[in-house]
């Protein structure tokens, strides 16, 4: 019987290698856009709003995606076509957003901006998923949760790395962090031009080093769920809908703790650096151009790199974690630790003290991105595993959705503009996710309970 080969380090490591840079972007992007946006007129309270491009086009992008990265077969593969096209254009969102104030002549620069954040999260997404789906692809059962640990170092590793540019330009180079009204600092517009070149580059060593199973070995490897699909399958994009309504009870258990750990993942992207603004540093949340708050907002990528390279370090030992209490209890300990860090921001005496704050998010957040999908890829069908990737999204753009279309409103009315409550209500979320995790089930390939 033809079996899926076992990878070395190394191999699983260039598997995921793309991540890196694709995560790189998507940090510049977390930990800056809400500060580009400011900077093109944006208030504190409609922040959350131009953020809700981001997960709109996730939610149409990720299934499509998925769905024809399972049937599709070039001279480059079933899953890197997809990345390599994302990351290409992922990188033009990059170079555009801290420019858009080029584009005055023909649209407000806020309005060009907010769209380049939709071209650059529509872009991270056709490349994420097909990356999620390749090391399910391409690892056996028993190199699963390695592979996604390997993935989560990659992504912390970049991560860090686009968190602190800004901060590290500015600091250690000498680069401007500051510029006139309606306009970027320097900083900013390197950090993304750099971000830019890097996810390219990475990509490219994936895609170039990777040889996928092909069609033939495929078939050979889930000849049993091969026919099943081709008797099942209207062959057409309704098929998405099918799937999503026969999803496994897996998936549906996951969906309730995705949904509360990326609507509190997304109130730390929109409002980490007014909060901090404000209630650390006492700045006016809304004067987005004095120096105080392009410092305040430099030492934000800076915490945001403390939680995405605790991940990347955490990553490493989640495998034996798990291995000895088990994925579930591992991803619910990680999401309280998450819960902790996040309600301690609002006790923390001083700037310096977060760093402690944000050791707790990096458990969460390295969990986050490797738990889920390991639990999940033993629930999936091998066939459908792209599509099925792909509607695993929902559970992350939908509750993204709703926090951008209530989170500025309970800001400005309920928490009467001061948004560093927005960060309290995602340590609520981090919480909820956890006890969800218990009505999981977690299983092999073989559908057996583990």
């Amino acid at each position: 019987m033809f079996q899926k080969r076992r990878l070395n380090f190394w191999e699983i490591w260039n598997l995921s290698f793309g991540f890196l840079g694709i995560q790189m972007g998507f940090a510049l992007q977390n930990a800056n856009a809400s500060r580009i946006l400011q900077s093109f007129g944006a208030d504190v309270h409609e922040l959350s709003w131009f953020w809700i491009v981001a997960p709109l086009t996730g939610l149409i992008v990720q299934p499509i995606v998925g769905y024809y990265s399972d049937k599709t077969w070039t001279r480059l593969g079933r899953r890197r076509p997809y990345f390599l096209t994302g990351a290409l254009l992922a990188s033009l969102g990059l170079i555009f957003m801290p420019n858009a104030d080029m584009f005055t002549a023909f649209l407000p620069s806020l309005w060009v901006g907010a769209g380049m954040l939709m071209v650059m999260d529509a872009s991270f997404n056709i490349a994420m998923e097909p990356f999620r789906a390749l090391i399910a692809d391409m690892l056996p059962s028993d190199q699963r949760t390695l592979g996604y640990s390997i993935q989560t170092v990659l992504i912390g590793v970049g991560a860090v790395i686009g968190s602190w540019l800004p901060y590290v330009l500015t600091n250690w180079i000498g680069v401007s962090n500051t510029a006139a009204a309606g306009e970027v600092p320097l900083n900013l517009l390197l950090s993304f031009v750099i971000g830019a070149l890097v996810l390219v580059a990475s990509v490219a060593i994936t895609v170039f080093t990777t040889k996928e199973y092909t069609p033939e070995e495929m078939a050979l490897l889930n000849q049993d769920e091969k026919v099943e699909e081709t008797e099942k399958s209207t062959g057409g994009l309704i098929d998405i809908f099918t799937d999503f309504a026969k999803m496994p009870k897996t998936m549906r258990q996951l969906s309730w703790v995705q949904f509360f750990s990326w609507f509190g993942l997304f109130g730390l992207w929109v409002f980490a650096t007014p909060a901090i603004a404000e209630h650390i540093y006492g700045l006016d949340p809304n004067n987005s151009q004095s120096t105080a708050y392009q410092d305040a907002g430099d030492w934000v990528g800076v915490l945001f790199g403390v939680y995405n390279g605790v991940s990347a370090i955490f990553a490493f030992f989640l495998p034996a974690i798990a291995n000895k209490v088990g994925r579930k209890k591992t991803h619910a300990i990680s999401l309280i630790i998450g819960a902790l860090g996040f309600l301690s921001i609002y006790i923390m005496p001083n700037d310096n003290w977060l760093i402690l704050s944000m050791l707790g998010i990096g458990v969460a957040w390295a969990s986050i991105l490797a738990m889920p999908y390991a639990i999940l890829a033993g629930a999936i069908p091998p066939q459908k595993m792209g599509v099925y990737m792909g509607i695993f999204n929902f559970f992350i753009v939908i509750p993204q959705i709703i926090n951008a279309l209530i989170g500025g409103l309970m800001v400005q009315y309920l928490y009467n503009g001061h948004p560093i409550y927005a960060l309290m209500t995602s340590g609520v979320a981090f919480l909820i996710a956890a006890l969800l995790v218990s009505r999981v089930e977690d299983m092999d390939e073989n559908g057996t309970i583990i």
